[in-house]
């Protein structure tokens, strides 16, 4: 039988509104000791009390910031109200509401995937929740590293300050309606020139854009397997247990 999972008791040491509808929380605790070195852009998941309290709700988000030295990490929350103008979800209330002292328990973190460096040029791409996944693959391309970097945010005052290569250059697709069929992204992406030689891309977003970007690398740009990473992060509408359900459908 697997062993149980064991908890990683966090406290919350700082909150910190990064931009209009992002907000980054520290978290700090002596379990944060067994975190690998280089956990940046490693997803976990966080535990929150549901109807059965001897079942938790999962929500899974990524490493923003690590710092192992002061046993911190960062975790940025999306802020996304639904058409009533309420923050959906349950992860993204929690953290408007916390304050410094309170406690939430962690589970991971799993391990993340990165992109393939080996290559001629880049193309990385992400909404918001996938950011902090982002900006931890943006840290690992080669200083000179030639391309482009596709980010949805939900308005201008989302913009933030990316460690992109001097030589890649951003786009920022403003999107106020995060998940709809309009797939913004996707059609930047589209529009972007391609420059010659073997591309390495990786990207993750709302689950319908995603299916349109996978559609038009694999079957418009022929983007070899080895050097194509694309995840769905969540799909509009759907609980995080209902996505993971069509994401294992549509990986079948």
């Amino acid at each position: 039988m697997a062993a149980k999972r064991k908890a990683k008791e966090l406290t919350v040491t700082a909150t910190h509104q990064l931009t209009k509808n992002m907000l980054r929380l520290t978290f700090k605790g002596e379990d944060l000791a067994s975190f690998p070195e280089n956990a940046e852009g490693a997803y976990f998941k966080l535990a929150f009390a549901g109807d059965d309290a001897n079942k938790p709700i999962m929500r899974t988000y990524t490493v923003s910031k690590h710092r192992p030295e002061a046993s911190e990490i960062d975790v940025d929350f999306m802020l996304h109200g639904s058409a009533n103008g309420q923050i959906d979800g349950i992860a993204a209330p929690w953290a408007i509401q916390a304050a410094v002292g309170d406690k939430v328990s962690l589970f991971g973190p799993g391990l993340a995937t990165f992109i393939n460096p080996e290559a001629d040029w880049f193309l990385l791409s992400a909404d918001m929740p996938a950011l902090p996944a982002l900006t931890a693959n943006l840290s690992l391309l080669p200083t000179q590293a030639l391309g482009h970097v596709v980010v949805e945010i939900l308005s201008e005052q989302d913009k933030q300050d990316l460690p992109v290569p001097t030589n890649m250059e951003i786009h920022w697709v403003i999107n106020a309606h995060a998940g709809s069929d309009a797939s913004p992204l996707n059609d930047a992406i589209e529009q972007l020139p391609w420059l010659d030689g073997q591309v390495s891309v990786w990207a993750a977003c709302e689950f319908k854009t995603m299916k349109k970007i996978r559609h038009y690398l694999r079957n418009v740009r022929a983007v070899a397997k080895p050097n194509l990473y694309i995840s769905s992060y969540w799909k509009q509408g759907l609980k995080e247990e209902e996505h993971k359900v069509i994401k294992r459908e549509d990986a079948a």
